[in-house]
Parts: C-alpha cells; structure tokens; sequence
C-alpha cells in the first residue's frame, strides 16, 4: 500500500494511508499517515466499533486535507483499551489454552473459505 500510495502521489493523486504499523509505513515513506496504536489489522478502527470506524475515517480525511508537509504522520487519539496490557499479550499463545487457540484457529479458518467462496463466485 505505501509503495502504490507513492506512485499515485507522484502522480496527482493525494492520498492517506490509515495503519497499525507504524514502522514500516513511515520507513515506506508515505505522504500522509493515520496511525492507530492498535493491534495490526485493525487500523479502520475497533471490530463491530461503528462509532470508532467513523471517527477514524474522519480523522484521516482530515489528515488528507491538511497535512502541513510531506511525510506527515498523525497519530489518532483512540485507545484499543483503557490497559496498555493489550500490547505485551497480544498473539502471545502462551497466555491462551490449546482449548482456545484450536477455537480461534477454527474460526480463523471458517473465515478463509468463506473469502476463498466468494473470490471463487461461489
């Protein structure tokens, strides 16, 4: 995404990219960056989370309408959870049952065909 928000930028076209990796995007060097301190994968805001959705959405078009230079990193005010523990459990397998890892391995896998069916046309 950081590559191809460049190329159009290059070209006319303005752009903002909204992310959860911080690192790599601003090593990208990209115009204009949302960034959400959230657990990657979530950089539109929190799943189920309408509210949080909207505000980053609207948040990033601002970003987009007024980034003062390029390269512009803004950080969105929104927290994952009040407790910054999220950061030191997140994917830490350690922490979770085999009863829960195989649970969320199941639901992880019902997602992908469910993509892999709709890619297809099925």
């Amino acid at each position: 995404m950081s590559l191809v928000a460049r190329h159009l930028e290059a070209n006319g076209i303005p752009t903002v990219i909204m992310g959860s990796a911080k690192d790599i995007v601003e090593h990208c060097g990209v115009p204009r960056f949302l960034f959400s301190d959230f657990p990657l994968g979530n950089s539109a805001g929190r799943p189920f989370d309408v509210a949080s959705q909207t505000e980053t959405l609207e948040l990033a078009l601002r970003v987009l309408e007024s980034a003062p230079a390029p390269r512009t990193t803004v950080q969105s005010p929104l927290r994952w959870s009040s407790d910054a523990a999220w950061k030191r459990d997140y994917n830490d397998l350690t922490k979770l049952s085999p009863d829960t890892i195989a649970e969320r391995r199941k639901e992880f896998d019902e997602v992908k065909t469910v993509a892999r069916a709709k890619r297809e046309g099925s």
